[in-house]
């Protein structure tokens, strides 16, 4: 798995790129929230869950099923003012969706683990993507802090932080042209 800093770098990134009128903290800290969450499944260790049952680490709470139900959820509570399936209520849905299943497909470019259960609940086999470059990150702190841990943060940053900051600039650029600059559109 990447680091939490990276998951929640990735939900910063996309909340740049969204246009002002979308950009608010609170979108901006559930986005965190949806990018990171599906990490907690690390506590079924503590339960004694072998790690390839369905609700371990990288299993269900990494599938796009569960950001669906989680961003629905996130909607409901943390959204009622705005009218539900309205284009800004599905504007900040499908926002929310997209930054919590980035979290399984960062998690599917790593070199580590069993893959992950992208078809949870209703398949339980894991997935890798075709290129790893990502190296696993550490769970525990101390290891953390070793060369290991240093050697996933530099591969972060360049597989992930670097293009999703780059692709985050480059939407506000674009952003910022005038709509002839795009032939009119």
């Amino acid at each position: 798995m990447p680091t939490a800093f990276t998951h929640a770098a990735v939900a910063l990134a996309a909340n740049i790129a969204l246009p002002s009128q979308n950009r608010r903290p609170r979108l901006a800290a559930l986005a965190v929230v949806c990018a990171i969450v599906p990490d907690l499944d690390i506590l079924g260790f503590s339960f004694g869950l072998p790690y390839g049952h369905l609700l371990a680490h990288r299993g269900f709470f990494h599938s796009p099923f569960f950001n669906f139900v989680a961003a629905f959820a996130i909607m409901g509570v943390c959204f009622r003012d705005i009218k539900t399936c309205s284009p800004k209520w599905f504007r900040f849905f499908l926002y929310l969706l997209l930054v919590g299943a980035s979290h399984g497909l960062l998690d599917a470019l790593t070199n580590g683990g069993l893959g992950v259960a992208f078809l949870a609940p209703f398949d339980s086999t894991r997935f890798f993507l075709p290129w790893t470059p990502i190296p696993v990150s550490p769970i525990r702190i101390r290891s953390f802090l070793s060369p290991w841990g240093w050697e996933v943060l530099k591969s972060e940053l360049l597989w992930v932080w670097v293009p999703c900051f780059s692709a985050a600039w480059l939407a506000r650029m674009v952003q910022g042209l005038p709509p002839k600059e795009f032939g009119g559109v």
